[in-house]
């Protein structure tokens, strides 16, 4: 009876299953892995921001460039304020505001991007307060360049001059006639009066819609394989009854002539 199960069509049917479900449970296992991943790099982000609170403040030059391993480091930068910022759509404690960033200008040429703090409300430049002057050094927390439209950056365009909706080195270069850090610092304590900034996580270390995405994948890979043992049964089923039928005399014969590997003599008994 089940003599079909060595015909040409349904080798072919069996190598596709025996290399799909492997296939399946490899790829189900591989996202699942993603997602502890990242899970792991959530829990470690969070360790590493305790940490980082209670360390010396380093030279920007001893931490640059900005992974995530020194994303959130505190650092110290000497030089003197210049152009002025305001970066718009930043949400601090559920309300809507800022950030006021400033341009530091180091000895070394380059500017780094100081947030100096955040503001309630729409961006306003004469709400702003000015920028100390003179010779200033600033300790804060190392930050990576800003991705337009990842963790909650604004990625909108067409904003009024003055302002920015990404602080990363590849928006302020179309801003500025300077060379800018590739990277970004968050003051400890708010300047005049403004709210500090909390420190940001580095790019895929929390737990966010990728990670989830990650999980959903592994759950579909799984089903998938559950998928495709589930037709095989279903078919070899169809098969078997097909040619138990067709043994009764209960297939008409032009179908039953077509049952692989029975012979005509067995669908006529």
């Amino acid at each position: 009876m089940y003599r079909f199960l060595l015909t040409p069509r349904w080798w072919g049917i069996n190598v596709f299953v025996l290399l799909a479900i492997p296939f399946c449970v490899f790829m189900g296992s591989w996202q699942l892995g993603r997602f502890e991943s990242r899970v792991e790099d959530h829990r470690s982000a969070g360790e590493q921001a305790a940490e980082n609170k209670q360390e010396a403040a380093r030279p920007l030059a001893e931490l640059l460039p900005v992974d995530k391993a020194t994303v959130g480091r505190q650092v110290t930068a000497a030089g003197r304020y210049g152009e002025q910022l305001l970066v718009p759509d930043r949400e601090l404690d559920g309300k809507r505001g800022y950030y006021v960033l400033t341009l530091l200008h180091t000895d070394d040429g380059k500017a780094l991007p100081v947030v100096r703090g955040w503001l309630p409300g729409d961006p306003g430049r004469a709400q702003a307060p000015a920028a100390p002057r003179g010779e200033v050094t600033v300790t804060g927390a190392l930050q990576a360049s800003e991705v337009p439209g990842e963790n909650g950056v604004p990625s909108q365009g067409g904003l009024p001059t003055g302002q920015t909706a990404a602080i990363s080195a590849a928006s302020l270069v179309n801003l500025v006639s300077y060379d800018v850090y590739d990277a970004w610092v968050t003051l400890n304590k708010g300047d005049s009066g403004m709210k500090p900034v909390p420190v940001a996580a580095a790019n895929d270390t929390g737990l966010d819609l990728k990670a989830f995405q990650n999980l959903g994948y592994t759950g579909e890979w799984f089903v998938f394989a559950g998928f495709v043992v589930f037709m095989w049964f279903r078919l070899l089923r169809r098969e078997v009854e097909f040619v138990r039928d067709a043994e009764l005399g209960l297939v008409p014969e032009g179908e039953a002539d077509g049952v692989e590997g029975q012979p005509q003599e067995r669908a006529n008994a």
